[in-house]
C-alpha cells in the first residue's frame, strides 16, 4: 500500500517543492466543502497535491500538467502506486502550450511563480461559472514581504516582482474577487464577482 509519508520524504530528499501541510489541508478541505469534482492543476511536480486532491473525495477527477520530464515520470509512478490512474490525468507539456476543452470547478496554479498571470489568463476560459482559481506560494517563502534590497539574488527579486504584479492583477480585476489566506506559503482564492 502506498504511503503519503514516502512522497513527502522523496520531495525533501530530492528538493522538490510540495505544498506545506496546512496548505494541503486547506486545499483538500476546500474541495470537500465546495463539492469540487473536476480539478485542473498547473504544476504536477511528483504528483503529491494531485494525489491528495483526488483522495479528498472519490468523485474528484484531476487533470494535471507537468513540463519537467523527471518529475513527470516520478508523478506517473506515484499515481500508479496510489491506484489513481483512472482519476488523475497527467499531461507532459509546458502548460502554456496546452489547450483544453471543457470546464473545471477548480483551477489550481502551483507552477513557475513568475508565470502565474500567464497561467491564469491562459486557462480562465476553462473555469466553470461557479468555479475557483487557487494559487499557491503568494508569499514565496517570505520574500514577498521583504524589501527588495534584502532579497538575496536578482533572480528571486524578479520572481517577487512578478508575484507582486500578479497580486495587484488579482486584487484589481473587474471580473474576479480574490482573498489571500495566511496559510502555508500564502494561498489566493479567486472567484467570479456577482
Amino acid at each position: 500500500m502506498a504511503d503519503i509519508k514516502d512522497l513527502k520524504e522523496y520531495a525533501e530528499v530530492n528538493n522538490v517543492p510540495i505544498m506545506q501541510e496546512d496548505g494541503i489541508d486547506f486545499l483538500t478541505t476546500f474541495i470537500i466543502k465546495k463539492q469540487i469534482k473536476n480539478v485542473l492543476e498547473i504544476g504536477t511536480a511528483i504528483g503529491y497535491s494531485a494525489i491528495m486532491m483526488a483522495r479528498a473525495d472519490k468523485d474528484v477527477h484531476v487533470t494535471t500538467i507537468e513540463r519537467d520530464e523527471t518529475r513527470y515520470m516520478e508523478a506517473l509512478k506515484n499515481i500508479k502506486k496510489f491506484d489513481l490512474e483512472d482519476r488523475i490525468t497527467l499531461i507532459f507539456n509546458d502548460a502554456l502550450n496546452v489547450k483544453l476543452d471543457g470546464e473545471f470547478d477548480l483551477i489550481f496554479i502551483d507552477a513557475a511563480k513568475g508565470k502565474n498571470k500567464d497561467f491564469f489568463e491562459h486557462f480562465e476560459n476553462n473555469l466553470g461559472i461557479d468555479g475557483y482559481i487557487i494559487t499557491d506560494n503568494m508569499y514565496f517563502h517570505g520574500y514577498v514581504e521583504m524589501e527588495e534590497s534584502e532579497i538575496p539574488s536578482k533572480n528571486i527579486q524578479g520572481i517577487v516582482r512578478k508575484i507582486k504584479d500578479y497580486t495587484y492583477f488579482l486584487e484589481n480585476h473587474m471580473l474576479y474577487k480574490t482573498t489571500i489566506y495566511d496559510i502555508g506559503d500564502g494561498i489566493a482564492v479567486t472567484e467570479r464577482r456577482g
